[in-house]
This record gives C-alpha cells, sequence and structure tokens, in this order.
C-alpha cells in the first residue's frame, strides 16, 4: 500500500498516522527511539506491507505487471490501490479526501521534527505536488511512476504500467475492492485499530 492507504488504515490517531507514514524509513530495530503511539505506527507499516505482499488478490494483481517490472511489481500495486482508494474514497471515510489530505498536510508540519532526515526533505516536495491528492487520476499514477523511476531503483515502463491499468481497470477495481475489506477486518480486530469505515 501507499501512502494514503497507510494514512487511512492507522485509524484516527495522529501518532500512528505519522508512524505509518514514516515506516519504510525506519530501518530494523530503530523504531524504539520514538514514542509508543508512533513506533504502533511503523508496526502497522510493516504489518500492512507484509498483509499485502501474502494477499491472493494482490498477487493476481502484481502478475498483470510481471513482464515488465518483475520482483518491482508490488510497488506498481501499492500504487495504483491508492488509486482505487482515492476514486472510491466514499466507500470509506465521511470526510471530504481533499480535507482528509490537507488536515495530513498540518500533521506533517506538526511533526516535523519527529520525521526521518529523509522524510524531512521530501516532505515539501509531497506537498507541494500534491501527491497524494494525484492519485485519483491516472495521469497523477503516471506521473508517480515516472518520478519514481527516476529517484529509485523503479524500471521506467509508466507506459507500459498505464496501458495494462486502462486494459483491466475493472478486475484491479474488484481485486483492491476485495482486498481492502480483508486488510480492514484484519487491523480492526487484530491491531486493535478503530477505522471509521462506513
Amino acid at each position: 500500500m501507499n501512502f494514503l492507504a497507510h494514512i487511512y488504515l492507522s485509524g484516527n490517531d495522529e501518532e500512528v498516522m505519522i508512524g505509518n507514514f514514516i515506516g519504510d524509513y525506519v530501518k530494523g530495530s530503530a523504531f524504539h527511539i520514538y514514542p509508543d503511539k508512533i513506533k504502533k505506527g511503523i508496526l502497522l507499516h510493516r504489518f500492512i506491507d507484509s498483509f499485502t505482499d501474502k494477499n491472493t488478490y494482490t498477487s493476481e494483481a502484481k502478475q498483470l505487471f510481471a513482464t515488465k517490472y518483475r520482483k518491482y511489481s508490488g510497488i506498481v500495486i501499492d500504487i495504483i490501490y491508492d488509486h482505487y482508494l482515492a476514486t472510491n474514497w466514499e466507500r470509506y471515510s465521511y470526510i471530504d479526501l481533499r480535507e482528509y489530505i490537507d488536515n495530513f498536510h498540518n500533521l506533517l508540519h506538526k511533526y516535523n521534527d519527529m520525521l526521518p532526515a529523509e522524510v524531512q526533505e521530501m516532505v515539501p516536495r509531497l506537498i507541494a505536488n500534491d501527491r497524494i491528492y494525484s492519485y485519483r487520476n491516472l495521469d497523477g499514477i503516471k506521473s508517480v511512476l515516472s518520478t519514481m523511476a527516476t529517484f529509485t531503483s523503479l524500471p521506467d515502463h509508466s507506459d507500459f504500467a498505464m496501458e495494462i491499468l486502462k486494459n483491466n481497470y475493472e478486475f484491479l477495481k474488484r481485486n483492491f475492492l476485495l482486498f481492502f475489506s480483508d486488510i480492514i477486518y484484519y487491523i480492526k480486530t487484530v491491531h486493535n485499530i478503530d477505522i471509521k469505515s462506513i
């Protein structure tokens, strides 16, 4: 899952949200330096990533992108799943998506000192480019994939990814909806996170 899903699956606790957001940037046992609720968010992030990787629906979706992306197919699915969350937001929250993301941007400023240095450097670009909100449209997804190919090890196959997404849009949407129902249940029951889903 990418930024939007990780934030949403944190429930309504600010510090859990921040921990979940920075989860990829806190390696090994380094989470122990953080306050308890941020620590909980970091560990929740790791659970979400593990659950997503092992989920049958996600595995089916990854196969569509494997010919070009191979081991990186999961990253593409993470971003595409955020697209489906953004475009189906009203299924999961009474809060308008624009308001929800603006509120989270404010949290990033509030907790700036708690963010790893790498995240502190990234956040101004994330906000200026309105990256999380951009997931709601296909141009935003393509832009994110292209940007990641420039700054990370993700291969630059954004045209291929968009063709696969458009040709399999309803199949991937179905997979997301089924997957997301599963993970919400597990996080509510196993991790005792109060997710205000509708």
